[in-house]
């Protein structure tokens, strides 16, 4: 049976286009030299960063972590991708180049191999078109279809992650 185990939201930065989620183990290291740039995510060992738009600069983020996987969250979203990571520690901080590193106290069940399903969205109130990262259609229009203003708290992004262990260490 799936249950929502914790959650935790802050507000951070997304500076140089990426916002990384990386386990405590891990220093400065980015994702692998030959990620692929035309995906949102961008793994590399015991991290994933996420590519954003060059418009955001702020950042809603709520983690929450599942005993399996869980199910779709409701409403409309800009994107959503899923990936795999290994987290040596099985505990968490996010990384922007700006800020640093920020430990986020989100309880996971172990170290281990961790599926994560992202999804997010960009404010429609700040007026801005909002323009693809990627390297396949770097500066096309994104769609935002807008919903979860709530959750946005101001921001120019809301990201939702949801955490799930698929293998222990």
């Amino acid at each position: 049976m799936r249950r929502l185990l914790d959650s935790f939201q802050t507000n951070t930065s997304a500076s140089y286009r990426l916002l990384g989620l990386h386990d405590t183990t891990m220093g400065a290291e980015t994702f692998d030299a030959d990620a692929d740039g035309t995906k949102w995510l961008l793994p590399g060992p015991g991290m994933v960063y996420l590519q954003t738009p060059p418009q955001v600069g702020t950042v809603a983020i709520r983690l929450e972590s599942w005993t399996t996987a869980p199910p779709p969250p409701s409403g409309p979203w800009a994107g959503q991708e899923e990936g795999e990571v290994e987290l040596p520690e099985g505990e968490l901080q996010l990384q922007t180049i700006d800020c640093g590193m920020e430990e986020i106290p989100l309880v996971l069940p172990s170290p281990g191999t961790y599926r994560m399903r992202w999804q997010w969205v960009f404010n429609p109130d700040i007026g801005r078109t909002f323009t693809s990262p990627l390297k396949d259609c770097f500066g096309a229009v994104l769609d935002n279809p807008g919903g979860h203003e709530a959750d946005l708290k101001g921001q120019d992004q809301f990201c939702l992650v949801q955490i799930w262990r698929t293998v222990a260490a």
